[in-house]
């Protein structure tokens, strides 16, 4: 069965000081081995970026909007407009039918949530490695609880959570 590695959103101004995410370095060096594993394996790439609005960290064309890992020719890079990469993307023409999708990136309670679920809905295997996503403290609650909850939300829907350093692609 077809797999590609999808990344969302991790770019410099959510990666890098002022104001990173919780837990950026260790979703740096997650998402580095993810990448040079599929690579490795010829596995195809999606990158997914966020237009950030004038004064956010990641705002379209600044330093922190440009993506955190280098891309190498044939991988591909969305602009998505909201939370599911799905929406108003190419990102379903992108994907062969009925794949596995390997997803990666930022924020947990967000576009990670919102894109998983959507790609469940359209018969994708969608498969959210532990420990390279990430969410910022909100709501009364720390990042590591709300990435937990994310995990176990998505779970329930019907996604597999896989190990990093298991079988992938």
């Amino acid at each position: 069965m077809a797999t590609t590695l999808l990344l969302l959103d991790l770019q410099r101004g959510r990666l890098d000081a002022p104001r990173p995410v919780s837990g950026a370095a260790r979703l740096i060096r997650a998402a580095a081995e993810l990448l040079e594993r599929a690579r490795a394996g010829g596995v195809p790439v999606v990158h997914v970026r966020h237009d950030g609005a004038p004064g956010e960290p990641d705002a379209a064309g600044t330093a922190g909007w440009e993506l955190h890992h280098p891309i190498v020719e044939g991988e591909h890079v969305l602009s998505a407009p909201h939370a599911d990469a799905f929406a108003g993307t190419d990102l379903a023409v992108l994907l062969p039918p009925r794949s596995v999708v390997v997803v990666a990136g930022l924020a947990s309670d967000g576009r990670v949530r919102a894109t998983v679920l959507a790609g469940l809905r359209q018969g994708y295997e969608m498969r959210l490695v532990r420990g390279a996503h990430a969410a910022y403290d909100g709501g009364g609650r720390g990042a590591d609880e709300i990435t937990a909850r994310v995990e176990l939300e998505l779970e329930a829907a019907g996604a597999k959570l896989v190990a990093p350093h298991g079988r992938l692609f």
